[in-house]
């Protein structure tokens, strides 16, 4: 196996991780994002990147919650990566995605769908590594509830997991002597928690006089379907730690 290792998204929540795992695993790992000069929608220093890699984890992040956006978004970079992966001799690639999202109908989930449908097609074999919401989503969700001294937060049941511990499975795939091509390994926290409970956990560590608030949110395509539990794993997944409120404590 090549020990060269193309990350995209590798600036990351998830990606940045990855890139450090690789290399204390003593890989040579290509973080590829605007930052680092390769842009995975135009091809901008796609090829350069990629030039040796044998290869290729996509833990890119879409820039727009909107279908439409993120579909465009997640298209285009699954066939510029499978092409420019071809032209470079990748071996195989791994794609971080999300649990559930073949359950839902529109939205952000719909856009990843798209993009895992156009990866497992393409002629690199794609391992898809589906991960629980992050530990640093509840943060991200309770800024964007914020409306004075309350914060409405989605009513959803979850099991949230550390992008860290994420990063670790996704890491284990792309190595693995066995690598398992049209694979799906899901990846979760070690319990169920609601996102209004890590919310309070969230506000009571900070000190804050903030009041939660869950409830569906209109503007969330399948608001009922996360509050039923449809963003829960299913029984063969990986579950990994730290729970929520060890995460706030370390």
């Amino acid at each position: 196996m090549q020990r060269k290792i193309a990350v995209a998204g590798g600036t990351g929540r998830v990606g940045s991780h990855v890139v450090e795992l690789l290399r204390e695993r003593g890989y040579e790992a290509v973080p590829m994002s605007r930052s680092t000069g390769v842009d995975v929608i135009t091809g901008e220093g796609l090829d350069a990147a990629l030039d040796g890699a044998g290869t290729i984890i996509d833990a890119a992040t879409g820039p727009s919650p909107d279908e439409a956006e993120a579909t465009a978004f997640f298209t285009a970079a699954a066939r510029n990566l499978q092409a420019a992966g071809e032209r470079a001799g990748v071996e195989r690639m791994v794609v971080v995605s999300i649990i559930g999202i073949d359950r839902f109908s529109g939205g952000y989930n719909a856009a990843k769908v798209a993009q895992e449908r156009i990866a497992l097609a393409g002629p690199i074999p794609v391992h898809i590594v589906r991960a629980a919401q992050f530990h640093e989503f509840v943060s991200q969700l309770v800024d964007w509830g914020r409306q004075g001294d309350v914060s409405h937060v989605w009513k959803m049941r979850t099991q949230l997991v550390a992008a860290r511990a994420v990063a670790e499975v996704v890491v284990d795939a792309a190595l693995a002597a066995d690598f398992a091509p049209g694979a799906i390994t899901e990846v979760a926290g070690p319990r169920e928690e609601s996102l209004e409970e890590a919310a309070r956990l969230l506000v009571a560590e900070r000190g804050e006089a903030l009041r939660i608030e869950a409830g569906l949110d209109p503007s969330v395509p399948d608001a009922e379907l996360y509050a039923s539990g449809g963003a829960l794993p299913g029984p063969g997944a990986i579950l990994t730690g730290p729970a929520f409120a060890d995460w706030l404590r370390g």
